[in-house]
């Protein structure tokens, strides 16, 4: 996939409702007032438990002062287009410029039948919301009385007006490939939800749209993609979509804006922390994902150079030229003075690794605690190879396109590398799962039992943050290699770092552990 160019946006997705209200409009003028972008709120006129989402749109208009408005997504059903065309314009007019129209073809097709609305089939939902773009964009094009012939919604002569005070753009919630194909052939937006469409189904859904678009004779680009998340900010990463410290969020969105073009992101946030996720995604997430993308675009990239400073912004030491690491977090003063040096000869400074005595006979226990810290190892071991061969074959693919299309079932380069990200991705995940259990569960425990295990489990654990770091670097090569293919030897670098340090890592922890693992019944 692509990067469309598009300016990146963030903003807040709210539930109307009615109780506590109060809670509501705080945290709308809260977006506004620390830089978000956008508002989207739901709209569900069967529920009673809400607020009539136009009613409350207009009132947060007049109470903010610069973000955009919009309804997320609009139920057409309830909200014949012909009034919904005027009560959009009204908003736009009225706050400024600063409203858009998100609509659906509708759902909770019970509800709706019980408010005396239309009850439609999937199919008839689709011509309906056509028909309905059509209705809406003919009110707000200046001109004669509009004439609009449709099944489902038609214009007999009506005249168009008010117009919006901007170019309003038509934004679209879309899953199946006729509303996604709708959505390419006469959507300015779209807006998919990670709780509908998680990040590795949106490629398919991208295509569809953009083929769908270019077969209407439009650009693909032409398509904004604003993606509605869900997320749990926390210290450690739990290997999972946005659950992690920003610096995880950070990666990911801008991994989802350079390759699947997103550029807009939108948080739902709701309880009791939500001023404080609005507040960390608004100031830590947004400004790392645009310095990201921005260095990206300016064709930057990782690859070292003679000073230690690396193009793209990320220096020897693991940060950015916005004084960020490579994680995206801000780091300890020790860090920016080159804790971390991955380009050393011997970054794990094996040579001072303390270790205990150990019985001569020590070997694992079949069924303990050892035994299956080695399976465990076995596996990253099996998997670091499968990495190697990867990437090792998508370079060959640069010069043998049929290679990398056999090895990795794609059609293009391009979508090779993305490929790639995504395997290397999953391991960095799974790894930097197994070394948090060890870091919060095992290590303190095998601390308590023998306290001469002390400097072992300290060293295991600060080896934990330099493959970290080396994993936070190919994240990086990787985001960079999907924009410019010419960086692959980056990208192998930092692979053959990554197996040097990972192996001696998990045989100087097999060493050392295994024994004590299961002579002191720990159990993880």
């Amino acid at each position: 996939m692509t990067d469309y160019g598009h300016d990146l946006r963030f903003g807040a997705f709210l539930t109307p409702t009615a109780e506590g209200h109060d809670d509501l409009i705080r945290l709308a003028t809260l977006a506004d007032r620390i830089g978000m972008d956008l508002i989207g709120i739901q709209d569900h006129p069967y529920q009673p438990a809400f607020l009539d989402t136009w009613t409350l749109l207009s009132h947060l208009a007049a109470r903010t002062e610069r973000v955009t408005l919009f309804p997320h997504v609009a139920n057409l059903p309830l909200r014949p287009p012909a009034v919904l065309a005027r009560s959009a314009a009204t908003l736009d007019i009225l706050s400024g410029g600063r409203a858009e129209l998100g609509i659906g073809a509708g759902a909770f097709w019970d509800a709706i039948a019980a408010l005396g609305g239309p009850r439609r089939t999937p199919g008839e939902a689709v011509d309906a919301l056509a028909e309905a773009i059509t209705v809406i964009r003919s009110l707000w094009t200046p001109g004669p009385a509009a004439d609009v012939p449709g099944t489902y919604y038609s214009l007999d002569g009506a005249r168009p007006g008010p117009s919006p005070a901007h170019p309003m753009g038509i934004w679209i919630g879309s899953y199946k490939k006729r509303m996604l194909e709708l959505t390419g052939r006469a959507g300015d937006g779209w807006l998919p939800s990670s709780m509908y469409a998680p990040p590795d189904e949106l490629a398919e859904m991208s295509r569809t749209i953009d083929d769908a678009a270019r077969a209407a004779g439009r650009d693909p680009a032409a398509v904004r993609r604003i993606y509605t998340v869900t997320g749990r900010f926390s210290r450690l990463a739990s290997g999972g979509f946005l659950t992690g410290p920003p610096g995880l969020w950070a990666r990911q969105l801008t991994e989802l804006a350079l390759t699947h073009g997103m550029s807009g992101f939108v948080l739902a946030v709701s309880g009791p922390d939500a001023e404080r996720e609005l507040r960390t995604f608004t100031e830590e997430v947004a400004p790392l994902v645009r310095d990201a993308v921005g260095a990206a675009r300016g064709g930057t990239s990782p690859v070292r150079t003679e000073g230690g400073a690396t193009a793209g912004g990320v220096a020897s030491d693991g940060t950015t030229e916005s004084g960020t690491t490579a994680d995206g977090n801000v780091p300890a003063a020790s860090e920016t003075s080159g804790h971390i040096d991955l380009w050393s000869a011997d970054p794990l400074d094996e040579a001072t690794r303390p270790h205990t005595p150990k019985p001569p006979s020590a070997v694992a226990r079949p069924g303990g605690t050892g035994s299956r810290l080695i399976g465990i190892h076995a596996h990253l071991r099996q998997e670091m190879r499968q990495i190697i061969d990867a990437v090792s074959q998508v370079a060959a693919g640069r010069q043998d396109a049929a290679t990398a299309r056999s090895m990795i079932n794609s059609l293009t380069l391009r979508q090779n590398y993305w490929t790639l990200g995504s395997f290397c991705t999953a391991y960095s995940r799974t790894l930097t799962t197994h070394h948090t259990i060890e870091d919060q569960f095992m290590f303190p425990e095998l601390r308590e039992k023998q306290e001469s295990l002390g400097p072992v489990v300290e060293r295991l654990e600060h080896e934990h943050e330099v493959i970290a770091e080396a994993l936070a670097r190919l994240d990086a090569a990787l985001v960079t290699l999907v924009q410019d293919d010419s960086h692959m030897g980056e990208v192998q670098d930092l692979t053959q770092l990554l197996e040097r340090i990972l192996i001696s890592h998990l045989t100087y922890e097999e060493e050392e552990l295994v024994e004590p693992l299961d002579r002191l019944r720990i159990n993880v």
